[in-house]
């Protein structure tokens, strides 16, 4: 039987740096590299063992972190093994909502600090070229989020349950602070 953990580790490379580099290749154990493919100039998990590992992706803008954001993260990471977080950019952010106090860069700090998430990164313009950069298996949308993506190489969730009660809303947190 195959160590997951190395499995993870070398997902977790290829979604980083979408693609595992050359560089970081030579660097790899043997064993490693037999489970590695080339495609193009870059390396990826071979599909037998991709498989064996379930990639669950959430994103958002996530503001101001409160309880809804993490007990919704932890529902969230149990769809899966590695658990990945796209933070919406600060041009979606401010197109799709509202702009927001916390830059890009903060709120993926801030993220990657969170025990739950496996990775965290800024999301680009096209939201399915992110699904396809982490591979993920599932989608996992929050109670309040709009279901943009339809169900196809993914299975697509839709939370149901709110967590935290009225103050668990980045919008009721800035309206009760009065800003």
């Amino acid at each position: 039987m195959l160590d997951k953990s190395t499995i993870r580790k070398l997902l977790l490379m290829q979604i980083r740096d979408n693609g595992i580099s050359g560089r970081y290749f030579a660097r790899l154990p043997l064993g490693e590299k037999t489970m590695l493919v080339r495609k193009g100039k870059r390396y990826f998990l071979e599909k037998k063992f991709r498989s064996q590992i379930k990639v669950v992706l959430t994103g958002g803008v996530f503001d101001i972190l409160h309880i809804g954001h993490l007990r919704t993260l932890l529902e969230a990471k149990k769809y899966g093994d590695v658990f990945v977080v796209v933070v919406a950019s600060d041009r979606t952010a401010t197109r799709e909502k509202r702009k927001p106090m916390n830059r890009e860069k903060v709120r993926l700090e801030m993220m990657r600090e969170l025990r739950c998430v496996d990775y965290a990164l800024i999301g680009g313009a096209k939201k399915e070229q992110m699904v396809k950069r982490v591979g993920a298996d599932v989608i996992v949308f929050g109670y309040d989020q709009r279901v943009f993506l339809s169900e196809r190489d993914y299975r697509v969730v839709k939370l149901k349950k709110k967590f935290g009660g009225m103050t668990a809303k980045t919008t009721k947190i800035i309206i009760k602070m009065g800003m």
